[in-house]
């Protein structure tokens, strides 16, 4: 502190803290609107400001020492109030704000010592100037990132990483802002400040990269399982290609006989002979003919290729679509759910039947719409020994084939998920919104 009137110090505080929300409104997304979100702060800032002022008259040594981390501690447990994102990540992102405010309130403080002697409008200046160029950086490079590295950060990081991160970072910059180092104007002083700085930057530098890189290599995972997905789709859809070509080989075939017991009957007379092979004639035809599930084309494809697959393995599957023509949700996005909960429940199956000959084995799927809601469910035998953890299926699951992706999917259309092993049945179930 440089010291001044209370008019002074109401100054430098306002810019403060004016300059530490902005900073965070650029990394953080607020829960309320706009309005509602600056009223908030605007009450805060009043309150907070008025105390930091009292203070400041009633005891200034204190205040001097002790203001910067009172004031920000106060506006953290504010912000994560008012910030949407988890408690986890806004501390983070309230650490890099940290990192930003010790940076303009100790470079403020070192141009006005070193080039300006002390002069406490030079340091009011060097503030608005330090605060306006790390907010133009913080929206040029870093804002447009900061969302996918926050998504990373949530689906990724453990608590107890976040945590340790979060302590080092705070540790670090908490010996930037400690007013015993400026109390001597010594190279040395000069020195451990610069180093915290660039250790302190440089960690948090080396925590964004590592988490977003992470996190794309998560991201190609899913995208590579969605390929294998398809895949193994269009695997299906080639064998269903292939019976169609061989059922129309034998057709063609065995015409040639119809053809040839219709003649006779006609020729001999025969009528109530001929209308009974042709009433079986018709029969047999229906029996062959692909049942319609839904109305949907890639829905009811893709389940009728997969309960092809389940039947080979005599697994009993009962369906029950109700799903429109154009649906309100992409045909690709519920072609990842459904068929990743379908192979998911036919692998299932198979382990079952591979270690207990004889076992009897069953799928129910259902997809239903109520209101502006989608709900899927899917049950299938499976070992009882398979776990789920959190709602998500465990070790014992298949290794998550195909999970993160029915997960990301739920989670794109604000959609709730549960995997849940009941006694050797297992349960997917999700609700998604279909709200455009």
């Amino acid at each position: 502190m440089l010291g001044g009137s209370v008019y002074i110090a109401f100054i430098r505080f306002a810019i403060s803290l004016a300059g530490t929300i902005v900073l965070f409104s650029l990394l953080a997304e607020s829960r309320f609107g706009r309005k509602k979100t600056v009223v908030c702060y605007s009450c805060f800032s009043v309150v907070l400001l008025v105390l930091a002022c009292v203070w400041y008259v009633a005891d200034w040594e204190s205040c001097s020492r002790m203001v910067a981390f009172a004031m920000y501690l106060c506006f953290a447990l504010f912000a994560i109030f008012m910030s949407k994102d988890s408690v986890y990540l806004a501390i983070y992102k309230l650490a890099l704000v940290f990192y930003l405010l010790a940076v303009f309130l100790v470079g403020a403080l070192e141009i006005s010592i070193l080039f300006f002697d002390r002069n406490v409008w030079a340091d009011i200046i060097a503030r608005v100037g330090l605060i306006g160029l790390i907010a133009f950086l913080l929206n040029k490079y870093v804002r447009r990132t900061i969302k996918d590295f926050g998504d990373y950060v949530e689906s990724e990081a453990d608590e107890f990483s976040v945590a340790v991160m979060i302590i080092c970072i705070l540790f670090g910059i908490g010996y930037i802002l400690n007013p015993g180092l400026n109390k001597e104007m010594t190279f040395h002083r000069i020195y451990q400040i610069l180093m915290n700085f660039f250790l302190t930057g440089t960690l948090q530098f080396l925590i964004f990269r590592f988490y977003l890189h992470v996190g794309k290599e998560k991201e190609y995972e899913r995208e590579n399982q969605l390929i294998q997905m398809n895949y193994r789709l269009l695997e299906r859809q080639l064998e269903i290609l292939e019976e169609s070509v061989e059922s129309g080989k034998r057709i063609r075939h065995d015409i040639r006989h119809h053809n040839a017991v219709i003649a006779e009957c006609a020729r001999r007379g025969q009528t109530e002979e001929l209308l009974q092979y042709l009433q079986d004639y018709d029969r047999e035809i229906d029996r062959g003919t692909q049942q319609a599930i839904c109305a949907n084309t890639a829905v009811n494809n893709m389940l009728s290729a997969y309960t092809r697959k389940a039947e080979r393995e005599q697994i009993k599957v009962k369906l029950d679509v109700e799903l429109g023509k154009n649906p309100e949700i992409p045909d690709i996005d519920l072609v990842a759910i459904l068929a990743n909960a379908y192979e998911n429940a036919i692998f299932a199956c198979m382990e079952v039947k591979r270690k207990m000959e004889g076992q009897e084995c069953f799928i129910d799927l259902a997809l239903k719409r109520r209101k502006n809601k989608l709900i899927i469910s899917c049950r299938n035998t499976c070992r009882k020994e398979a776990a789920s953890k959190n709602g998500k299926p465990g070790s014992g699951f298949r290794k998550g084939v195909g999970v993160s992706s029915i997960i990301r999917t739920a989670k794109k259309y604000n959609g709730e998920y549960d995997f849940r092993n009941d006694n050797g049945v297992f349960v997917v179930r999700l609700v998604l919104s279909m709200q455009k």
